[in-house]
């Protein structure tokens, strides 16, 4: 029970059959290593092949709403990761930034 509770509240939940939870443990805080994007990452390799698709059909880098069907039948909103990319520039590495300027990508020069 909550010892924001005072005495008489906590007695009558006791009578309830109500019992103090137990004290939820806090999961560790994660590292800017483990959050951090590498530069072999699936999730990015994924993205910048989906982006290649999509300009090699298209001509030009995508919108926001830019869809990527994969071989594979998956379909990747690459607008969204690229902007995504975008938006957490300063944790690519540069391998990652040249793969999106060798694209045309002009904020990753």
């Amino acid at each position: 029970m909550d010892q924001a509770l005072n005495e008489e509240q906590q007695r009558r939940l006791g009578e309830l059959g109500v019992k103090k939870a137990p004290r939820a443990r806090r999961a560790p805080a994660k590292t800017a290593a483990a959050s951090r994007p590498r530069a072999g990452g699936e999730a990015f390799q994924k993205g910048l092949q989906a982006l290649q698709q999509y300009i090699a059909r298209e001509g030009a880098l995508p919108g926001r709403a830019g869809v990527q069907e994969m071989p594979d039948g998956d379909i990747h909103r690459v607008g969204v990761w690229l902007a995504n990319q975008k938006q957490r520039r300063d944790k690519l590495d540069a391998a990652q930034l040249r793969a999106l300027a060798d694209l045309g990508v002009q904020w990753a020069r």
